[in-house]
């Protein structure tokens, strides 16, 4: 067996960072940005009105001028201001030549077309400046995945197309003569086929492209038909049948179709039956049928193997530290990911922490880490958790 960070490091040097591709701008949002973008224009373009007020070249309380035209959003005022002269103004709109402040219209009193400031005069002057938010040139910087706010920004810079990693295609293939589909009558032996559903819902959030293959029964003539069905997948997810029973004919059929193997066991609890090679063209990854131990591993190994992928880096999954909610006893010789509530008061271990229990991955909130052989925390200890 190897350890879950030599594992990890294994999986990175089989994961193949995937080519660019352009996308419409609409369609970015979420998507990997895989090299820096520059502004097309300045941001504003002009010198513009911050509020809806009057543009005049000097402003004091008393001055009077006379309102001599108007400058509004898309329409701008073509004279220059001069002396004792104001331009009606509104927010967004370019500021007149020969203009220095824009008076708020809650600072004036206007008597037809003579308005007189206020002693309401307030500070500042109303005016952003031009290139004030950005120049051309400037860039937004990758990799990153792209927010909603970095859309509203690439369109204001006038940027059409993003460049964007291509999404990972991942095929999720559920073996077992016992698993059913959803929706599906189960005989008097058999269960529904859960672990492809969820890895496929982890797989979509973080950006990949998942595909669900024909669950593959215990035989080697089925797991080759479905093998076969993979297609020009970058990744090969299989779940069940990577352990070293009878029936366990994952690791032999693969590698008979010319499978290169890495690894096989890790010293990690739940997942120690995890597998991976290269497949042909693509990664393969050989899960544990147990569905909390193939959610495990789907955050612990396949989602950062995804995101190095996608050209961000090759990083273990994230984790933070919070104090013991209640006490754990002490951990054996492998690496625990415990099922936890994650709570204001701190972190708390389920009881349960069978791999069959997902309705206990579903109340969790994250992965407590327990080193090998970590002895016995008391309540109020710090410990690392992998949130979910």
């Amino acid at each position: 067996m190897i350890s879950v960070s030599e594992a990890l490091d294994r999986l990175f040097s089989l994961a193949e960072p995937l080519p660019t591709e352009d996308v419409q701008l609409i369609e970015a949002a979420g998507r990997v940005l895989s090299r820096s973008v520059a502004a097309r224009r300045d941001q504003p373009p002009f010198a513009a009105s911050a509020m809806d007020g009057y543009a005049v070249s000097e402003a004091a309380p008393g001055l009077s001028f006379t309102v001599v035209g108007e400058s509004a959003a898309g329409a701008r005022y073509l004279g220059r201001i001069g002396a004792g002269e104001a331009v009606r103004i509104f927010t967004g709109a370019p500021v007149p030549e020969g203009a220095n402040i824009v008076v708020i219209q809650e600072d004036v009193d206007r008597d037809g077309d003579r308005i007189t400031i206020t002693d309401r005069l307030g500070q500042g002057d109303n005016i952003r400046a031009y290139g004030n938010d950005f120049r051309v040139g400037d860039t937004v910087s990758a990799p990153r995945v792209l927010t909603p706010q970095d859309i509203a920004l690439l369109a204001s810079m006038n940027i059409a197309r993003v460049p964007v990693t291509r999404r990972p295609k991942v095929a999720l293939i559920s073996t077992g003569d016992e698993l059913v589909m959803p929706g599906e009558e189960p005989g008097p032996d058999q269960i529904i086929a859960s672990n492809t559903f969820g890895l496929h819902a982890l797989l979509r959030q973080i950006g990949a492209e998942p595909r669900l293959l024909p669950i593959a029964g215990d035989s080697e003539a089925s797991l080759r038909t479905v093998f076969g069905l993979v297609d020009d997948a970058d990744l090969v997810v299989t779940i069940g049948g990577a352990s070293v029973g009878d029936h366990d004919l994952v690791a032999q059929v693969a590698e008979a179709m010319g499978l290169e193997r890495s690894f096989h066991k890790v010293a990690m609890r739940p997942g120690k039956p995890l597998m991976s090679g290269r497949l042909g063209d693509a990664m393969m990854m050989g899960l544990p049928g147990n569905p909390v131990s193939a959610m495990v591993c789907g955050h612990i190994f396949i989602a950062p193997v995804i995101r190095a992928m996608l050209g961000l880096g090759a990083a273990p999954a994230e984790r933070k530290s919070a104090v013991l909610a209640a006490p754990v006893g002490p951990n054996g010789p492998r690496e625990h990911y415990m099922r936890a509530r994650v709570t204001p008061d701190g972190v708390r271990a389920f009881e349960r922490q069978d791999s069959s229990l997902l309705s206990i991955l579903g109340e969790a909130g994250g992965l407590i880490v327990r080193p090998p052989r970590d002895p016995a925390r008391e309540a109020g200890e710090t410990v690392e958790y992998v949130p979910f």
